[in-house]
């Protein structure tokens, strides 16, 4: 017998956005560059939330279960190169691009 998750998919993206922001500790203003993208179902017992930055390739997928916990083990994806992880990052606020450049960094080393 299959259970009804109790989790929606609006709470799992405020749960995966709020982890999020809070990982950076964003200031309300800075928080407003980010959107979810998609969120899916699955299994009946977790969710998949995409969130990302309008005009910006990047992504984070973060994952949000039935206990209403974030795995802190979220992915980042990027289709930018090493050599230019701080493309497109000049009209954004300082803070943002500090973290779009340490997330594309550490994508990098990590060598995916």
């Amino acid at each position: 017998m299959v259970t009804q998750i109790k989790l929606t998919a609006n709470e799992a993206e405020k749960i995966a956005f709020d982890f999020l922001m809070d990982e950076w500790r964003l200031l309300p203003e800075d928080q407003d560059w980010f959107s979810v993208l998609t969120s899916r179902l699955v299994d009946q017992s977790w969710y998949i939330i995409e969130i990302g930055i309008e005009g910006l390739p990047d992504k984070w997928v973060l994952q949000v279960y039935d206990t209403r916990q974030c795995d802190p083990n979220y992915t980042f994806i990027t289709p930018i190169a090493a050599s230019e992880q701080n493309t497109g990052l000049a009209d954004f606020p300082d803070k943002i691009a500090e973290v779009l450049a340490a997330e594309r960094n550490s994508w990098i080393i990590l060598g995916h």
